[in-house]
């Protein structure tokens, strides 16, 4: 028997995750609460998706924020 995971990222993958946060603040309010150009000036997917896969501290920022906004949601 496996044990079940508590870690809400676990099996998502970085464009799942953006998608998701996307699709529930927008590029604006995403750029506001982790400012960072690719998703202030002209945002799209695989832009931002380049840039968070080789920039481990945004990616980190970004996997945060989908924990926090998922936790929400599912209150």
């Amino acid at each position: 028997m496996h044990a079940a995971t508590h870690d809400p990222l676990h099996g998502k993958t970085l464009q799942v995750i953006l998608e998701y946060l996307v699709e529930h603040l927008g590029w604006e309010e995403l750029g506001r609460c982790i400012p960072i150009r690719c998703f202030l000036h002209e945002p799209n997917m695989r832009s931002s998706l380049v840039f968070l896969r080789k920039t481990p501290w945004a990616r980190a920022k970004v996997e945060g924020l989908y924990v926090r906004v998922s936790r929400r949601a599912k209150q």
